[in-house]
């Protein structure tokens, strides 16, 4: 049984210490939305599946040993020679502020298609598909993989969660709006930040929504405070106290732990604490995904209140 299957791009990632244009040493690591997910529930213990395509490159090497190595399933993403594997680039310009840049135009990535994910899943054995606005705007392979991959959830019962994730530097708000909205009615968990909901409700408010999908969950900010709203029930969160450091993958880990939450059968306002106390590993230290929790190490934070994690 997997818990949650997802599907993107996975790059490499180069993070310099300052302006790439100074030059200097650079650490080389993986990175990608869809990654960074399926990496944190396995960490948390969670059975994740990830598909995508790679470039027959020692990046995607790099990829592929690293999800494998983090505990991630990859059955079902392939290699392909035509293309290389996407890069972006990540610099310091103040503290706490990293600012990003991609190279991942024609890349490996966006050659996904969408009998790809349709086998990952036409077993019957997947509780939860994640997929995101990311994905959705590498290109019309992903797009339409997106599209099929959430009809063929919704007729096989499989709970649907996406997350909104609007990129300015992919696609245009007027065009995620016109792919995105049509999915809603598939759609059991809707995730968004503050600056995406617009794209995907236009004059709706997050309780209107409720028309279409079970829960709607809202991140505000990087750092995990969140709401989340139901037909039974509305909760908010705060951001847990934490050092800020880096808030590269700060929205991921969120995700991560509110899965996990949902996965575990927790009710609404113990998803959203995981939710936040993930996001706050994950901007309390460097990377997308490096700092994310085990399964042990979440009280590591404190727990106040004594809620469940």
């Amino acid at each position: 049984m997997t818990d949650v299957l997802t599907f993107g791009e996975a790059m490499g990632a180069l993070r310099a210490e300052g302006p790439v244009r100074l030059g200097g040493p650079m650490g080389l690591s993986v990175a990608g939305t869809e990654a960074t997910v399926a990496i944190g529930l396995a960490r948390l213990g969670h059975a994740a599946r990830w598909i995508g395509v790679t470039g027959a490159d020692e990046v995607g090497v790099l990829v592929r040993c690293t999800l494998r190595g983090e505990g991630v399933d990859t059955t079902g993403s392939r290699v392909d020679a035509g293309a290389s594997t996407g890069l972006c680039f990540l610099e310091t310009r103040l503290a706490g502020t990293t600012r990003i840049g991609y190279h991942r135009a024609g890349s490996a990535g966006s050659r996904l298609h969408a009998d790809d994910v349709l086998n990952g899943f036409a077993d019957g054995q997947t509780r939860i598909l994640h997929v995101t606005g990311i994905t959705c705007a590498l290109g019309p392979g992903p797009r339409r993989a997106v599209i099929e991959a959430v009809a063929m959830a919704k007729a096989m019962g499989v709970t649907v969660c996406l997350d909104v994730h609007h990129r300015p530097a992919l696609w245009s708000r007027a065009d995620a709006a016109a792919c995105l909205r049509p999915l809603l009615r598939s759609v059991d968990v809707l995730i968004a930040s503050d600056d995406d909901l617009a794209v995907i409700a236009g004059d709706a408010t997050p309780a209107e929504l409720l028309r279409f999908v079970d829960q709607v969950v809202l991140r505000h900010g990087g750092a995990g405070e969140g709401t989340a709203l139901t037909r039974l029930e509305r909760r908010h969160q705060p951001a847990r106290v934490v050092s800020a450091v880096d808030p590269t993958g700060a929205e991921d880990a969120f995700v991560v732990g509110y899965l996990s939450g949902l996965i575990d059968g927790l009710g609404v306002a113990d998803r959203l604490y995981r939710a936040a106390t993930v996001a706050g590993f994950g901007i309390a230290t460097v990377g997308y995904w490096q700092g994310l929790p085990t399964r042990a190490e979440l009280p590591l934070l404190g727990d106040a209140y004594g809620r469940p994690l």
